[in-house]
């Protein structure tokens, strides 16, 4: 089978796996369980994020082929995942979550290692080869939010069962990759130089502490709208005039969508009827609504190189921050109606809002770290961003939705504009203090 469509098949269930119940595990949470303080569940991605890729990564370099740890890490994943409708505690939720995170979050670090490893042994150019094939990660992302929706199971302990039985599934297809033996090009490396430990003495560059700390503040905004945002639209069918409109949808409107033959006909349907029909489907689709954040994601990831070239790293970090304002605040003013289009232009940004800081943020290390030291540094970017900045967001997120709550009513108006000043506030002090000159021949380098 050709290279390229075997890793692209990798990457396609690497993030289909997760994206089955990343977006809708609130929904199952707050509205089937009825529990609270879900962000203690997303800090359990935070902190694998800080424990296991390292380890993983020490694991592969010494003693045993990436793709078999890569496939023995999906089927725990996948077993643990089967195990979660049986689940009616959310403490044991919490470390079964833990469980099953730690055994998927270093495989997005791995699943990058094995492709880059079998293309280089196939003699393909990385660069080249690589990005449109990592961009079918996302695709698999979307495709599960859509399966999961579609099927009604945003709300229910099923979305755990697609993703359980794909994974295992998968874990067992990776089993037949080329295989990816150890190096051990580091077998002679201290565990300070394995553990990237190394990287912490850029501290001490003022400059350096302030990126990393602006990373770390800018993290904590990363998946609040992943926790979130699904069941904020899920929760309008909960209130008037929403509640009315998706009853008389489900009474009425679906039945004759039913009834209509062939997919043509079905469509039709829908667009004569459209302007009563699409605050309902908004609320029932709310799934396939959020999706439109990562679409919007492999586009901005494209129009990186021309912003880097034309306006600098630096502000386009700040650019990136400004879209999280504008994702949070267009949440907290939109609505299924007459405010539709401020969700689906908060999902646009997001693409922004994430591509930008991840992006630019890495060339930020790649440029201004010495060589030396480069890997461990970028490892300390993620573990600021995606570890800690990440784990204190789903920490303090759950303070501000606790008191933005009352019996079991959320208010997202102001639970979303509370993140978005904050996110305003950060971007502020950002402009401030953080002081960067742009290269435009530096950034022509690094963007070739």
């Amino acid at each position: 089978m050709n290279i390229k469509f075997r890793l692209t098949i990798l990457n396609f269930f690497q993030f289909f796996v997760w994206g089955a119940w990343l977006i809708t595990i609130a929904n199952y949470w707050f509205g089937t369980k009825q529990w609270d303080n879900i962000g203690k569940i997303f800090s359990t991605l935070a902190l694998s994020s800080i424990i296991m890729p390292a380890i993983a990564g020490i694991i592969v370099d010494k003693w045993l082929n990436a793709e078999k740890l890569y496939g023995v890490l999906h089927i725990l994943y996948g077993a643990i995942l089967l195990y979660f409708p049986k689940i009616d505690n959310p403490d044991n939720f919490f470390w079964m979550m833990f469980a099953a995170m730690l055994c998927y979050m270093p495989t997005i670090s791995l699943s990058n290692s094995i492709s880059y490893t079998i293309l280089k042994n196939n003699n393909y150019d990385v660069v080249k080869v690589y990005p449109p094939i990592r961009v079918w990660g996302t695709i698999g992302f979307i495709a599960a939010m859509w399966i999961t929706n579609l099927t009604g199971n945003k709300a229910s302990a099923n979305q755990f069962i697609i993703a359980g039985v794909a994974a295992i599934l998968f874990g067992l297809y990776s089993f037949t990759l080329p295989k990816c033996p150890p190096q051990k090009s580091n077998a002679n490396a201290t565990l300070v130089e394995q553990l990237g430990l190394q990287a912490f003495a850029l501290f001490k560059n003022s400059k350096m502490l302030l990126f990393f700390l602006f990373s770390m503040c800018l993290g904590a905004a990363l998946q609040l709208t992943n926790m979130y945002g699904d069941v904020f639209i899920s929760e309008f069918g909960n209130v008037q005039p929403y509640k009315q409109i998706v009853e008389t949808f489900d009474k009425i409107f679906l039945p004759q969508i039913e009834a209509s033959h062939g997919i043509l006909e079905k469509l039709k349907f829908v667009l004569n009827h459209w302007s009563e029909l699409y605050p309902a489907l908004m609320v029932k689709y709310s799934t396939i609504i959020m999706s439109v954040s990562q679409i919007s994601e492999t586009v901005f990831i494209v129009t990186i190189p021309f912003f880097l070239r034309k306006f600098g790293i630096k502000n386009v970090m700040l650019f990136s921050m400004i879209a999280w304002v504008l994702r949070f605040g267009l949440f907290g003013f939109g609505n299924p109606a007459d405010g539709l289009w401020m969700i689906i232009l908060s999902c646009i940004v997001y693409g922004m809002a994430f591509d930008f800081f991840n992006i630019s943020g890495s060339l930020f290390v790649e440029t201004t770290t010495d060589k030396s030291i480069r890997g461990s540094s970028q490892g300390l970017f993620m573990m600021m961003t995606n570890g800690i900045g990440a784990f204190l967001g789903s920490i303090c997120s759950d303070v501000v939705v606790n008191a933005n709550t009352v019996n079991k009513i959320h208010n997202w108006h102001n639970i979303w504009l509370v993140f978005a000043i904050y996110s305003l506030v950060v971007a502020v002090l950002f402009v401030i203090f953080f002081k960067h000159k742009h290269n435009p021949e530096e950034m022509e380098t690094i963007t070739h």
